[in-house]
């Protein structure tokens, strides 16, 4: 009988998670040349990165943190075209209901927002696969001949996941400060700079002072770019640490569970204080 409720329940969930990120895909479908103009901005990243690097490593021929130039241009271009698969705005939307008090419907409704939140996630990021990433995967491939191809599929793609889930538990940490700050924007850019520096998406992790590294490899920013990429590559290496491909992708799953709890501590915590700011 528990069996047969746990399966009607997956089913459920399942349910909705299908017609929300269906009408999701559906309606930024609508908005789909914005996904087109974005397509460049990955290439043109890529492009400055090759001129840099190409300059850095102009007789260089030791490599540069154990990374040959090849290997360092592998890394960016992954690197870029993950980007476009874990792309989140949960932190926004989330602060949005709270200030407008629209959240308060979601009070109503048979179903976690954090989980309707996830749905509309995968609806986006669909619609970013086909529109995004695989425009510029092939732009990588044939146009500028990076080899990006996983070491090991599996592996890559169960890592890709938790990055995906990693994002969106963090971000949905940060909206739920709305609940006490109404307004998140300043903390919202705190963050989104701090991941654009700390995450590998700027420069790999590698390449940080040796003490600078041993904070990194304890806080939660490189498991949204670095880790993914490291895993992709088929390689892992931070702050003298060096982990196998099954042990890193282990590690990014703890890190998705412990986001996940802390999301939903957060959100019991701030509902007691949420007011219905603006209805």
């Amino acid at each position: 009988m528990i069996f047969t409720n746990q399966i009607s329940s997956a089913k459920k969930y399942f349910n909705i998670l299908q017609c929300v990120s269906f009408v999701t895909y559906k309606e930024w479908a609508a908005y789909r040349t914005h996904a087109v103009v974005s397509v460049f901005v990955g290439p043109v990243y890529y492009l400055a990165q090759v001129f840099i690097w190409t300059s850095l490593y102009a007789g260089n021929n030791s490599g540069i943190a154990g990374m040959t130039l090849e290997s360092m241009l592998a890394y960016f271009g992954v690197s870029a075209v993950i980007g476009y698969l874990t792309m989140d705005f949960a932190d926004w939307n989330f602060q949005m209901l709270v200030q407008t008090g629209k959240f308060t419907t979601f009070l109503l409704r048979p179903v976690h927002h954090r989980f309707f939140a996830l749905s509309q996630k995968v609806g986006h990021r669909f619609l970013g696969f086909w529109f995004e990433f695989l425009p510029v995967y092939l732009i990588f491939l044939f146009v500028f001949k990076v080899k990006i191809f996983p070491a090991n599929l599996i592996w890559a793609v169960l890592s890709l996941i938790f990055a995906y889930l990693t994002v969106f538990y963090i971000n949905y940490c940060i909206g739920l400060s709305a609940f006490w700050l109404t307004k998140t924007g300043g903390l919202r850019s705190l963050f989104s700079f701090l991941v654009f520096a700390f995450s590998g998406a700027l420069v790999p992790l590698t390449l940080f002072p040796a003490a600078m590294q041993k904070v990194l490899f304890i806080l939660p920013f490189q498991f949204i770019t670095y880790v993914p990429v490291r895993v992709f590559l088929g390689s892992y290496n931070l702050a003298g640490v060096t982990l196998s491909i099954p042990e890193t992708v282990a590690l990014q799953g703890c890190v998705v569970a412990v986001c996940a709890l802390l999301s939903e501590l957060l959100y019991k915590t701030g509902i007691r204080r949420f007011t219905g700011v603006g209805t």
